[in-house]
């Protein structure tokens, strides 16, 4: 891993599809397990992507998993710590679920994100799983809920590839504005 390379870290609720993300993104089928359960990813885990030029950075999931309390707090500890003190962090993409409305911990993310001026994109995953309909009805829900544009949202579906274009072209934008 290159430690010069600018930093993109995957947020969301447990098993909102981080994995899945950052493998359709990836084209690898395999780089992170995905799982039906949430709570699977414990750690920080760094991915570099296009041969250094950036590292994803998956972090574990808040919310919903079934793992003991003291477990989660550590995990939340992880992720605030990762947030607070990477240096190479540049950009944050925080993973909601497209069927349903963000919950009180997107929010909450969000809020944080906010609060600490750290720039973001929201990802609505699992599009593949409504209707084309829904998922325009959806994501201006979402967008309302979060109190951001509805084209501040980015639909995406690991299975389709929706999306994937959108978020690839900011992935290239944020790169070329960490190289000024």
């Amino acid at each position: 891993m290159q430690l010069s390379c600018p930093q993109i870290c995957v947020v969301g609720r447990s098993n909102v599809g981080k994995s899945t993300f950052i493998n359709a993104l990836t084209g690898q089928k395999r780089l992170c397990k995905a799982s039906s359960e949430p709570g699977r990813t414990r750690l920080v885990n760094f991915f570099d992507i296009n041969d250094g030029q950036l590292t994803l950075v998956d972090l574990p999931g808040y919310g919903y998993a079934s793992a003991p309390k003291a477990e989660k707090a550590k995990w939340a500890e992880l992720i605030e710590t990762y947030l607070r003190t990477s240096a190479k962090l540049c950009h944050v993409l925080s993973l909601v679920d497209l069927r349903h409305e963000p919950t009180a911990l997107d929010k909450q993310m969000l809020t944080y994100l906010y609060a600490y001026a750290l720039p973001f994109a929201v990802i609505a995953t699992k599009a593949d799983k409504l209707s084309r309909a829904e998922r325009q009805r959806n994501a201006s829900l979402a967008a309302s809920s979060l109190k951001i544009g509805k084209d501040d949202i980015i639909v995406f579906s690991g299975v389709t590839g929706e999306g994937k274009a959108a978020v690839e072209q900011l992935l290239d934008c944020i790169v070329a504005a960490a190289a000024q």
